[in-house]
């Protein structure tokens, strides 16, 4: 007796709760998927279902067993479409988040170029500084720069985002320059609103004793807001000092438009990351996307 269709018969009764709905299924009489469960437990020396006249009950080993036999399966199931004709093919929904500048520049152009790749996908895109739930929001996946805090989360690193301080020429001529982070004290420094995704404020590299140690400060001033791209344009006018990613300001910063201070002090790179809910059976819209975030991330002129 194969042991796979042991397997799959024992699936068939504990999902339909009795033998003659798994029978009916698979086309047989009751009697044989019952000698087929006798077998199964036979050869394990574990007892999986609990059989009366009326009901089909799982023990807590068939419980336990339940699931790595539907893993099994479903890994089987997936397996033998990617090397058939045609393979699998996703469908459905994807509802994806990611910072609003950044998913702007990053994010928001694979999105269609991925649908074109896979058009039976839909996708909602939301853009927003804030850190969002994805459990309780209904998000698939969402894409987080900086620091990831410890959560059940699945984090998957992108790429290194490395963070700068920049002012305008024409803001540090008028107030001077920062000689070390302390000195931001003094300065007007636009910061993230509070509720936006930068909580642990900014970071540098200080000396500690004998060596170097990544410090969290939150500097302020008179202007504040919760849209990152806000706070560059204010920096370029001239209205303070920014902390921001390269990605956002390397052009202005080979044009002379803004200049970076304190740059000694700056912090190792943080991560750019897919983030996602953990899950024993992803849906494969969901892994594809990853894997493509994987790839494009990948490519060393992407974040140029």
């Amino acid at each position: 007796m194969s042991k796979l269709k042991q397997l799959e018969t024992f699936v068939n009764v504990a999902a339909r709760g009795g033998l003659t709905a798994a029978a009916k299924v698979e086309g047989v009489a009751p009697a044989i998927i019952g000698r087929r469960l006798d077998a199964l437990e036979a050869r394990l020396g574990v007892k999986l279902l609990l059989r009366t006249t009326r009901r089909v009950t799982l023990t807590q080993e068939g419980s336990a067993f339940l699931e790595d036999c539907q893993r099994l399966l479903s890994g089987l199931a997936s397996a033998e479409a990617s090397v058939s004709a045609g393979g699998l093919k996703p469908t459905g929904h994807l509802a994806l988040t990611a910072p609003a500048g950044f998913g702007r520049c990053h994010v928001a152009p694979l999105v269609p170029r991925f649908r074109e790749l896979h058009p039976e996908v839909t996708i909602a895109l939301n853009l927003s500084d804030r850190v969002v739930d994805l459990a309780a929001e209904g998000f698939d996946c969402a894409v987080r720069v900086g620091e990831m805090p410890d959560s059940s989360l699945v984090s998957v690193r992108l790429a290194d985002n490395r963070r700068l301080c920049v002012a305008a020429p024409g803001y540090l001529q008028r107030y001077g320059t920062p000689q070390t982070p302390q000195d931001l004290a003094r300065f007007d420094c636009l910061a993230l609103s509070s509720g936006a995704s930068q909580t642990r404020g900014w970071a540098f590299s200080l000396p500690q004793g004998d060596g170097v140690e990544v410090v969290h400060l939150k500097p302020g001033g008179p202007l504040s807001c919760s849209d990152g791209e806000v706070l560059f344009d204010w920096c370029l006018a001239g209205y303070g000092i920014a902390w921001r990613s390269t990605w956002e300001v390397q052009a202005e910063v080979a044009a002379g438009q803004l200049v970076p201070v304190l740059e000694e002090f700056a912090a190792p790179p943080n991560g750019i990351y897919a983030v996602f809910a953990q899950r024993k059976h992803l849906p494969l819209r969901l892994r594809l996307w990853i894997d493509y975030l994987k790839q494009q991330f990948a490519q060393p002129e992407f974040l140029a």
